[in-house]
């Protein structure tokens, strides 16, 4: 019998992984639109695809304008594809909603026509700009509650009333209050509000991201990968579980969705771990976990990661360089955790013969690895908004070399269609998320608050380090990760930066608590998504993911500590010892958490390899020695009661 040539001729999955993400993911849960109504969305998907890959390969508009474009088909499309509520239809467009759509056209419109005016009115709004500012901010905040949900806007709105109330509120955080002609020109006649940084980078390097992953997909490339994964781990020990850690961590770095990736990934490996043996819960953790990771995984990582680079004004392939290990480092966790459970159940791998050929699947599908080999080439050389531009231009290219990987002309349409509606609820949160950081710029809040997180913590580094981890996971569980992150960089970063943590690794902390939300519980919706798919339950589904996830908490402080572990002004022997001693501690911390290493550890072994994964943050040498020791101490006494289980067996 021949070699199954995909994973998808062993997994056999039923899922409907539409219905999945539905259900999961709210930006996915849209109309579902038949006739003339699904061809004037898809009209407008494709036009709003092509405008940005002209301004990207032929140069874009003036700021303000490309930013008012971006937003006017994120109105269009976000008010046609969102209902309003979950009981409302999903087979008709509501007269309200042509409403908004249209007073969509008509704020973003305005801007557009009247750029020069308001430019030379600056600080001097008319009644017109302050009737149709009012009306952009309402629509910011309904379009993303619809695509995301409410958390974000109710957080924009608190401060809103903040901007009003600040004569009222005592100490610190209290300010001389604004008027609402103000606000409102704060928040939609400049680059500090709606149209600021955050829909400044949604309009350029993230749409163009989201698209590139987009045209990998029609490329198969996807499919690539998981077939990879399996032919490569599939057959070891708890084969499935390691094959989708390898698999979603592949797929995560390139869509930047933890839900997305669960659910599509999910589908092929859940039903492959739950065969060898794997409980629900458990096989639901492992890919929660792993999908999580990709948004934290270089070349593409997540839509957060752009707009750290304009926050920050690093470049974007040096945000890349420092997080490569980081990530790696998360994985390994993930991957040994995922190992000792296997370990622990005695589960095998899947049959070879069961299995894609790894030398088959080389050889039919290498070629499709070339965009992401280029993507890292072009960033090196072009910005990330070319880099993308010319990586889409590459997976077309590649995918026509062979036969095989051809795809017809209605492929790109799908794809063009496909990249828009992908970024509307991105784009959303970017805008409602620029009234957050209008408001915090208008106010000065931003060093306020700084100042009070570092007040409460006594001037202390890891107390200002665990109330920052405390605020990301918090706002990770209600909010998306590039909300999340845009809210805390412009709040809670500078309190990292004043203590003396490099500015990259400050931003990179609260991204990664940001993404590690996505699966802690009580909301911890890629988990959920996980045990959906599983058949597991829910809770305890976050739970087993949030423990797989776990060393995902240790990285963060090691390289806020240490920032030779993100590769920032380091010699190759630094960056060396760094990263052993870093993954000494990960595998020493997943040990304890698992309560198995060569065999259950005894109460003392658990305690010692935790403490010394917890010694091995501090970058001072004499610590880590200290913390190695201490881990050598169980793992060999874990080793020599292993040797002598084996003699006498």
């Amino acid at each position: 019998m021949d070699k199954p040539t995909s994973i998808q001729d062993v997994a056999k999955s039923p899922i409907d992984i539409d219905e999945k993400l539905a259900e999961f993911d709210k930006a996915s849960n849209t109309r579902n639109l038949k006739g003339i109504l699904a061809g004037l969305i898809t009209a407008i998907a494709i036009a709003m695809s092509l405008f940005h890959l002209y301004t990207a390969g032929f140069g874009l508009l003036l700021t303000m304008k490309q930013r008012a474009l971006h937003l006017l088909f994120v109105f269009v499309l976000g008010f046609l594809m969102y209902p309003a509520r979950k009981k409302s239809r999903r087979d008709r467009i509501a007269f309200l909603d042509w409403i908004f759509a249209v007073l969509g056209i008509v704020v973003t419109g305005y801007i557009l026509f009247n750029y020069e005016a308001l430019v030379r009115r600056g600080g001097l709004p008319t009644s017109t700009d302050l009737l149709l500012g009012l009306i952009t901010v309402l629509l910011v905040l309904e379009i993303t509650r619809r695509s995301i949900g409410p958390e974000l806007p109710t957080i924009a709105l608190i401060f809103i009333a903040y901007a009003f109330l600040g004569p009222y509120i005592p100490g610190q955080l209290g300010h001389r209050g604004y008027s609402y002609i103000r606000v409102l020109d704060q928040l939609y006649t400049t680059t500090e509000g709606v149209f600021g940084t955050p829909l400044g980078v949604s309009a350029t390097f993230v749409f163009m991201f989201i698209l590139f992953g987009s045209f990998l997909d029609i490329t198969g490339v996807g499919q690539f990968f998981i077939d990879v994964a399996f032919a490569a781990a599939g057959h070891r020990k708890g084969g499935p579980a390691k094959a989708a850690v390898l698999a979603s961590g592949f797929m995560g770095s390139i869509s930047g969705s933890s839900i997305a990736n669960t659910v599509t990934t999910g589908a092929f490996t859940i039903p492959l771990m739950k065969k060898i043996g794997y409980k629900p819960n458990f096989a639901g953790a492992v890919e929660a976990a792993a999908s999580t990771g990709g948004q934290i995984l270089p070349p593409v990582m997540g839509a957060a990661a752009f707009i750290m680079s304009e926050f920050t004004n690093i470049p974007y392939i040096r945000i890349v360089a420092s997080a490569v290990v980081p990530a790696l480092l998360y994985y390994l966790g993930v991957m040994f955790m995922v190992h000792l459970q296997a370990s622990k159940q005695g589960l095998e791998g899947i049959p070879k013969a069961e299995l894609p050929s790894f030398k088959h699947t080389m050889v039919m599908g290498f070629h499709l690895i070339l965009p992401l080999i280029g993507v890292v080439l072009f960033l090196i050389r072009y910005s990330p908004l070319r880099a993308a531009f010319l990586s889409i231009l590459v997976a077309l290219g590649v995918c026509l070399v062979r036969k095989h990987t051809r795809i017809k002309p209605t492929a790109i349409l799908v794809a063009l269609e496909d990249g828009a509606k992908k970024a509307i609820s991105v784009a959303a949160a970017c805008a409602c998320a620029g009234i957050i950081v209008g408001v915090v710029t208008l106010t000065g809040l931003g060093l306020t608050f700084a100042n009070v997180i570092i007040s409460l913590a006594g001037g202390m580094l890891l107390p200002t380090l665990f109330l920052t981890m405390i605020a990301s996971i918090i706002l990770g569980m209600g909010l998306p990760t590039t909300a999340k992150y845009i809210v805390l960089a412009t709040m809670a970063a500078p309190a990292l930066v004043q203590l003396g943590v490099p500015l990259i690794a400050a931003h990179l902390f609260i991204l990664y608590f940001g993404v590690i939300a996505d699966v802690t519980p009580p909301v911890a919706l890629a988990a959920y998504a996980g045990a959906g798919i599983a058949g597991g339950e829910s809770f305890k589904t976050g739970v087993q993911a949030l423990k797989l996830a776990s060393a995902g908490f240790l990285i963060p402080f090691i390289f806020a500590i240490s920032p030779e572990l993100l590769l920032v002004d380091v010699t190759v022997m630094q960056a060396i010892g760094a990263i052993a001693t870093a993954c000494i501690g990960v595998i020493a911390f997943a040990s304890g958490v698992q309560n198995y290493f060569l065999s259950k550890t005894l109460i003392w072994e658990r305690l010692l390899f935790i403490v010394g994964a917890l010694l091995l943050i501090n970058p001072d040498v004499m610590m880590d020695l200290i913390g190695i020791a201490v881990v050598v101490v169980p793992g060999l006494s874990q080793f020599l009661r292993h040797r002598r289980s084996v003699v006498v067996a």
